[in-house]
């Protein structure tokens, strides 16, 4: 049962990350308003929380609670996987760095200056993370019908 468990916490958490990822998208818009400026500031911190707890949930899948460390280390598509989701944490950190750029403003009650160039690069990051997530559950599910193996 504890794997249904440990299974079932990741996959929340993944569908946690990819919702917060796409709320950041729809509000992300320029002219921004202030509301929506505080709301896309918080929406981001809990999107690294959610990284992080899908990084918990899943070292903890294959630490203890799946097929053995020993299966994903030596399967491609689980090498596969981990560099795309490091990839979108490296991309994630330009919205990031601009959205904490913006910390000052907010705590004054004021809108925060974006240009339009920064604004065209956060829209096309967030939806190349959005792209590159997207293609992690086919890798998953193809590894779990024991593709990648590395023999």
């Amino acid at each position: 049962m504890i794997y249904a468990v440990a299974a079932y916490l990741h996959f929340l958490a993944i569908f946690l990350l990819v919702a917060l990822l796409v709320l950041e998208h729809q509000l992300f818009r320029l002219p921004l308003t202030l509301e929506r400026a505080r709301s896309l500031f918080r929406i981001d911190l809990m999107f690294g929380v959610a990284a992080g707890l899908v990084l918990i949930t899943g070292a903890a899948r294959a630490l203890r609670y799946g097929k053995g460390l020993d299966y994903y280390l030596h399967n491609s598509l689980f090498h596969a996987k981990i560099g795309l989701f490091v990839l979108v944490a490296l991309l994630s950190i330009y919205p990031t760095v601009t959205f904490l750029g913006w910390r000052g403003a907010l705590k004054a009650g004021e809108l925060p200056k974006v240009t339009a160039r920064t604004g065209r690069w956060v829209t096309l990051i967030i939806r190349i993370e959005l792209l590159v997530l997207l293609s992690i559950p086919l890798l998953a599910a193809s590894m779990a019908r024991g593709f990648g193996v590395i023999v």
